[in-house]
């Protein structure tokens, strides 16, 4: 695998390295040993997976809060995302910073959002699924999230969103 590291500090940029033959190719997609080697947290709690119908679709920007924080590993194993990881961990040193990356299912690209940091991502294309590793089990009392269109934020959406969920609307600023 190939780590590249962001610009938010713990969050990376994960490609697999593709052994190719006549029948396609193998790729490892995961591996505690080099995880551990980066400082990045290997625990794997829970599998998830999401499906969107719509191109143009906002999902987030979600963590979750101490103490059942989580670090995902997030892959496009359909269609293809505009994948955000914005910073909302205080004293961060990149605190209200964000990043983006395309993951697609063409690309096999993927990314490591750790603790304290929120994850969203638009639909780029229809019927596109999102498949996350994570490191913590899902606690519905420390769900959080930062509004897709806080003006502090200015994240850069490719396109004119077509839908995000009364509940994602309804989430603060980040300065709240």
């Amino acid at each position: 695998m190939i780590f590249r590291e962001t610009t938010l500090e713990g969050v990376w940029l994960v490609e697999p390295e593709p052994l190719s033959d006549d029948r396609g190719f193998f790729a490892r997609t995961w591996c505690r040993r080099e995880f551990e080697a980066r400082g990045l947290n290997p625990a794997l709690a829970q599998c998830s997976v999401s499906w969107t119908r719509a191109r143009g679709t906002v999902r987030g920007l979600h963590y979750q809060a101490r103490p059942h924080e989580e670090a995902k590993l997030v892959r496009c194993t359909r269609g293809a995302v505009h994948d955000v990881a914005l910073d909302v961990r205080r004293g961060s040193p990149t605190f209200g910073r964000w990043i983006a990356a395309e993951l697609s299912a063409d690309n096999h690209r993927m990314l490591y959002v750790p603790e304290g940091v929120a994850h969203g991502f638009q639909t780029l294309a229809d019927d596109t699924e999102v498949f996350y590793q994570i490191s913590e089990t899902h606690d519905p009392g420390s769900e959080r999230g930062v509004r897709w269109d806080d003006p502090g934020c200015a994240i850069a959406w490719p396109l004119a969103p077509v839908t995000v969920s009364p509940r994602d609307a309804a989430l603060p600023p980040l300065r709240e």
